[in-house]
């Protein structure tokens, strides 16, 4: 007898500790008011940044798609006390309700927001980074990937969500979209580069958690 996928998820997020009551507030504000809110890091997979960010203790991260700010500030509880956050974001609609939800955050001095596009800005970007989170156009994340691997101090780790796309990177004849086409480039990228050391975990959609070992 198997059970049930959304039970396992239920009892695997009674078993989480709960998120800080700005997260939960911006989790349901998201959920209430932004369209897509699917797009939201969550409660589990938020604690699991959490706790990375918390064990890597970085100086420095990198975050590509901001969406609302919840992964952010995740990903901000593992901050060195003068670390700093950059976190980037397409969407100009978005930026009066991301800096709303940052300016709550008893951090928010460590929070920098900048709009545009991703591959526009990196380019701009004097810092060398010990953590980034990769959360935004999946089309891109190939390219997310070259550009930032000069962005990256000797062993630093680099997150990138979404990977395994709803499962549909298992049958590429099937799904041809360029979504999924760029997530499995962007994986065996990863996969065959020796500077990486890497493991997949089939948290949500996929986390891949990368190190940098150059």
């Amino acid at each position: 007898m198997s059970i049930p996928k959304t039970d396992l998820n239920e009892y695997i997020a009674a078993h989480t500790s709960p998120e800080p009551h700005l997260l939960y507030q911006i989790n349901r504000q998201t959920h209430l008011n932004v369209l897509q809110p699917r797009m939201l890091s969550g409660h589990v997979q938020g604690r699991l940044l959490s706790a990375l960010s918390r064990m890597i203790k970085p100086k420095r991260v990198l975050e590509l798609g901001t969406f609302t700010g919840y992964s952010a500030l995740c990903l901000a509880e593992g901050l060195t006390h003068d670390g700093i956050l950059i976190t980037v974001e397409s969407n100009d609609e978005l930026e009066d309700l991301i800096n709303d939800n940052f300016s709550r955050y008893q951090g928010a001095g460590q929070l920098k927001l900048i709009v545009g596009e991703v591959l526009s800005v990196l380019p701009y970007l004097a810092e060398k980074f010990d953590l980034v989170f990769i959360d935004a156009d999946k089309t891109e994340y190939p390219a997310y990937l070259t550009a930032i691997k000069p962005l990256l101090n000797p062993g630093a780790f680099i997150i990138a969500d979404n990977v395994l796309w709803d499962n549909k990177v298992l049958d590429p004849e099937t799904y041809t979209d360029p979504s999924t086409l760029a997530l499995m480039e962007f994986n065996g990228m990863v996969q065959n580069d020796s500077c990486f050391q890497n493991v997949l975990l089939p948290i949500r959609d996929g986390l891949m958690i990368v190190e940098y070992t150059p």
